[in-house]
């Protein structure tokens, strides 16, 4: 079945067929390199395809591994509940903590009843609606500086605690957002297949396809105490082979682009490594993490958060990869008659706007992500060099920048890889290049197509 790239022959189909398809269709990639060159790229990426297979298949973890919920946190049984009556209430009548008031200044006494002046407190009454105590109710005090509030009907998630007395085993943890999410995924999924059209459902089934991964095999994978590294590498490569074949198709333009990407996330893993270990940091700065670890007390949390950094880094490098590649295949069927220096420093001056934009929205991502962060040590007071070496924010710079490293150093070896590749099949196939070239323009181009589809008739033609 064709895609909306309409597919060109994958290496795996070179094996079976004397004559490769050609495209006729202007949307579709440049046309089909040679199947000399497709054997290669099939002799590369196949035994890399069969080795992440082999990985998944070793490391499957087959589910997460079982534990009794502690209680804290997420790790504690939850159930759906609604709000079905809300009233203003004293404060003191409910013994709940009045918002702080300022103090008042040397020599003077705070104004005589102000707390009692103050805004009254909010009671709810919350109704379980699942469970094995569906139907039981109870109730919550709101106080006037509290940030949520409650409305009758409102939907809301509470936490169980089964060892607590009668009334203290169910509290609100949180309001339920299961309609508004839904809603928001829907809008998302209508404008990718509206725009996208084809590639945009493809897009779709990519991602759920690589969200798939990240749930069965990569989180319960480390959980099950596997190497976080490892599984990350076996993991994002599978993600990367699914997610660019589907979307890009399997053609050797898409095959450039996983090799770039590979390479990148190979450098990527090897800078983190190194200055994950050189500045010591652990990988335990939030509660979550400590949290995980201290149920899984075998989990390797540094190679936890290096594994983070890798995965991270993927979406943003098969943007990268997938566009350079594409770049060189545009300028070489624009103009055959570009030798190799031409063309790569053409498709490089695309890639240096494309650097620009990525790594300052990479960068952008994670400072915004850390948001809060940021604003706590502008308000410590404390030096730039103080705030950059603590570990909290140590963490996120050595995150951004080897992801960054590794998007910069994903064009030029990308741009190279797509160059070689391009210019190689072109000499093979006798078309015209500027260091020399043989033929006569774009005649001996269009002989070397037909070469590919006459099983070398052309070559004669051209003659």
């Amino acid at each position: 079945m064709k895609s909306c790239d309409d597919l060109a022959v994958s290496p795996h189909e070179s094996h079976h067929h004397s004559v490769p398809h050609s495209h006729t269709h202007g949307h579709g990639p440049a046309t089909p390199v040679s199947r000399h060159l497709r054997k290669v790229i099939a002799a590369v990426l196949i035994p890399f395809a069969a080795a992440v297979a082999v990985g998944l298949v070793v490391l499957w973890p087959g589910g997460a591994p079982p534990h009794k919920p502690s209680g804290v946190g997420f790790d504690q049984p939850t159930e759906q509940a609604r709000v079905v009556k809300v009233v203003e209430v004293n404060c003191a009548d409910v013994h709940a903590q009045q918002p702080s008031e300022p103090s008042a200044p040397p020599g003077q006494h705070p104004p005589a009843g102000r707390a009692a002046e103050g805004k009254p407190c909010q009671q709810a009454t919350i109704k379980v609606t699942t469970g094995e105590n569906a139907g039981r109710t109870f109730q919550t005090v709101v106080t006037p500086d509290a940030l949520r509030r409650y409305t009758t009907g409102q939907e809301v998630v509470v936490a169980y605690s089964p060892k607590a007395p009668k009334e203290l085993q169910y509290s609100v943890t949180d309001v339920d957002r299961t309609l508004p999410m839904w809603v928001l995924a829907a809008i998302f999924a209508l404008a990718v297949v509206i725009v996208g059209r084809l590639r945009g459902v493809l897009a779709l089934v990519a991602l759920a396809a690589s969200f798939l991964v990240l749930t069965l095999f990569i989180l319960p994978a480390i959980l099950q105490g596997s190497n976080p590294l490892l599984v990350a590498v076996v993991g994002g490569s599978a993600i990367m082979l699914i997610a660019l074949y589907m979307c890009h198709g399997l053609t050797a333009r898409t095959s450039v682009a996983v090799l770039g990407t590979l390479a990148s996330l190979l450098l990527i893993g090897l800078l983190g490594s190194v200055f994950i270990n050189w500045a010591l940091l652990t990988g335990e700065t939030d509660d979550t993490t400590s949290l995980v670890h201290g149920l899984y007390p075998n989990l390797e949390i540094r190679g936890l958060l290096l594994a983070g950094i890798i995965i991270g880094s993927l979406g943003v490098l098969d943007d990268v990869t997938v566009t350079q590649t594409a770049a060189v295949w545009e300028l070489m069927e624009a103009d055959p008659s570009a030798g190799r220096r031409a063309l790569y420093g053409a498709a490089m001056r695309i890639g240096r706007d494309h650097i620009a934009s990525v790594v300052n929205t990479l960068v952008l991502a994670y400072a915004g992500a850390a948001l809060p962060l940021l604003l706590l040590f502008s308000i410590a007071q404390s030096s730039v060099g103080t705030v950059a070496s603590s570990e909290v924010v140590a963490e996120e710079i050595v995150r951004t920048l080897v992801g960054s490293i590794g998007l910069v150093a994903s064009v030029p070896l990308t741009t190279l890889l797509a160059t070689l590749v391009v210019s190689a099949d072109r000499k093979r196939l006798g078309a015209p290049d500027a260091s020399g070239g043989t033929g006569a323009g774009p005649e001996a181009r269009a002989a070397g197509g037909r070469s590919r589809r006459r099983g070398g008739r052309g070559r004669r033609r051209k003659r």
